[in-house]
């Protein structure tokens, strides 16, 4: 094969790849901002405001992690982990005495002129249900960090191959027509 027509192939091939690249980083960047722009949204319109850092609401070593956010709303899936983890879990630990929702909804069960309990388990459920979509917030504003960064490697990725694809396509036009690949 003719030196020539490898840098060419292989040139244009890369350049096929360059677009790949150019074009998958331009979706990955669509997905980052509107998941984010979503779990904004949505985080925001709940009106969530962390308790102040140095309020009796977070003063027990539990909630360390929740007193960096102080006064903040809750708006970023970040946010949405630590007080669904260091908030809403901490709490529904006192609720429930150590018991899950399920465990005190089975013994609800066996037990259904028992209204303490009922509220007890309707308390666990409102606080597991609002816990498990903060911490879907979480997963998305995850998902949606990790579009952002696989765009920047695709961008660099495809940066770099214009660049090798740009140099073997120069290499093709310097070499002389009738040059062989020297394959050893």
């Amino acid at each position: 094969m003719r030196r020539r027509t490898f840098d060419c192939l292989v040139g244009g091939a890369g350049l096929v790849l360059v677009a790949v690249l150019f074009v998958a980083g331009g979706l990955l960047t669509w997905g980052h901002t509107y998941i984010h722009h979503e779990v904004h949204t949505q985080l925001a319109a709940q009106k969530i405001i962390f308790p102040a850092a140095n309020s009796a609401a977070v003063a027990g070593p539990e909630f360390a992690a929740m007193r960096q956010y102080g006064g903040q709303q809750l708006t970023t899936g970040a946010q949405a982990e630590v007080y669904a983890d260091h908030f809403i879990a901490n709490h529904l630990k006192t609720i429930g005495g150590g018991k899950t929702y399920a465990q005190l909804s089975t013994e609800a069960q066996t037990q259904p002129n028992n209204t303490k309990l009922a509220a007890q388990v309707n308390k666990m459920f409102q606080g597991e249900t609002l816990r498990g979509l903060l911490l879907n917030a979480y997963a998305f504003g995850t998902i949606g960090t990790i579009a952002g960064i696989a765009a920047v490697v695709a961008f660099a990725a495809g940066g770099v191959l214009l660049v090798l694809s740009a140099l073997g396509l120069y290499h093709a036009r310097r070499v002389h027509p009738n040059d062989e690949m020297m394959f050893t």
